[in-house]
C-alpha cells in the first residue's frame, strides 16, 4: 500500500467533516476491533514504491490506547498527522513517507492488544486510523505489550525501503508505561497469529526488530501512569534496559509530532540544536529536552525478519 500524496486540503476538508467539534467517542465509534485491523488475520503490511511515491519511508507510529492514552489517537486525528506529513515533506529528513498507525494494549488482559491500520501516504490513513477501537483497558498489572508492536514490524512487513535499498525504516512507540517483558509463545499465536518455539523476551524482540528499524519509545513523562508516585523511574527504568539511547522523555505531550519529525532529522544526521531551535515558542525547548543524548544514524537494515 501508499499510493497517493499528502494534500493539506483534502485534510482541512476531512477534519472538518469528521473530528471537528466532536468528542474522542463520536471520533472513534468502533466499540470492537475490526477484522481489517486484527494482526493474527494479517500476513503481511506492505509499503510498496510507486510512481506517486517512488522511493518511500515507512514510518509506524504505534500508540498505548489503554485507559488515558486514547489522547493520542485523539491528537493525531486533530492536527498531528497533518503535522507529521506536512513536515516531513517540507523538512525532507527522509522520502516519501508511508505512514502506519498500530493500537497498542495488553496483551495479557485485553481483547485487542494490537491493531494495525495499512501503510499509507495520504488521507486514507486517517480514515483507517478512525476506525481503531480505543479499548481504553489495560491490565493494571504496570506495564502494556508495546513488544508486539516491535514483532509485528520485524515479521510481518514488507517494505521496498528495506528490501531494496537497505534503508531502515522508523518506529516509534509512545505511552506512558512500562514495556512487559516480552511475550509468551501463547500471546504470539493468539495476537500475532505466529508460532513460535519458545517465549521471547522484551529484548530478544527489539535485536529482531532493529535490524530493519530505527526504534524508539517516546515516554510521556507528565501524563498517566508516569505521575502515579515513583512511576516515572519505573517506566525509564524498564524502557532503558532494552533502548538506552532511544527511550524518550516527552515532557509536553502537544509537541508529540514535533518530536518525531526532530528524532528523524536528528537520526538522518542534522544537529539536534538546529533542529530544536526550528520550531517556534516552547516546542522549540520542549524538542531540544526530548532530544538529548539521541544518536546519530549508524547502520543499515538486512531485510525482513522471519520466526
Amino acid at each position: 500500500m501508499g499510493n497517493g500524496r499528502w494534500d493539506s486540503s483534502a485534510w482541512a476538508g476531512y477534519t472538518a467533516q469528521n473530528t471537528a467539534g466532536k468528542s474522542q467517542s463520536q471520533i472513534f465509534t468502533s466499540r470492537n476491533m475490526k477484522d481489517e485491523f486484527d494482526p493474527s488475520k494479517i500476513e503481511f503490511r506492505e509499503s510498496r514504491d510507486s510512481a506517486d511515491n517512488p522511493l518511500s519511508t515507512p514510518i509506524i507510529l504505534a500508540s498505548d490506547v489503554t485507559g488515558s492514552m486514547g489522547m493520542i489517537a485523539e491528537k493525531l486525528m486533530r492536527d498531528g498527522l497533518n503535522t507529521l506529513a506536512t513536515q516531513i515533506y517540507d523538512r525532507k529528513p527522509v522520502t516519501d513517507p508511508h505512514i502506519m498507525i498500530m493500537g497498542v494494549g495488553d496483551a495479557k488482559t485485553d481483547r485487542a492488544p494490537l491493531q494495525v491500520t495499512q501503510f499509507e501516504a495520504d488521507i486514507r490513513v486517517a480514515e483507517q486510523a478512525r476506525k481503531l477501537w480505543l479499548e481504553g483497558a489495560g491490565g493494571g498489572n504496570g506495564g502494556e505489550s508495546y513488544s508486539s508492536a516491535h514483532l509485528f514490524a520485524a515479521t510481518k512487513v514488507r517494505a521496498d525501503a528495506i528490501e531494496k535499498r537497505g534503508r531502515k525504516g522508523y518506529l516509534f512507540t509512545i505511552g506512558d508505561e512500562p514495556i512487559h517483558d516480552g511475550m509468551t509463545k501463547a500471546e504470539i499465536e493468539r495476537v500475532l497469529g505466529i508460532t513460535v518455539e519458545a517465549d521471547l523476551s522484551a529484548a530478544d524482540i527489539i535485536r529482531m526488530v532493529q535490524r530493519d528499524w530505527e526504534v524508539f519509545h517516546i515516554a510521556l513523562v507528565n501524563e498517566g501512569y508516569c505521575n502515579w508516585g515513583q512511576s516515572r523511574d519505573q517506566v525509564l527504568t524498564s524502557w532503558r534496559q532494552i533502548l538506552p539511547e532511544r527511550t524518550i522523555q516527552l515532557e509536553d505531550v502537544n509537541a508529540l509530532v514535533e518530536t518525531v519529525v526532530s528524532l528523524i532529522q536528528v537520526t538522518e544526521g542534522a544537529m539536534a540544536s538546529d533542529v530544536a531551535a526550528s520550531w517556534s515558542g516552547s516546542t522549540a525547548l520542549t524538542v531540544a529536552n526530548a532530544l538529548k543524548g539521541v544518536p546519530a544514524k549508524t547502520g543499515q537494515g538486512r531485510g525482513v525478519q522471519r520466526l
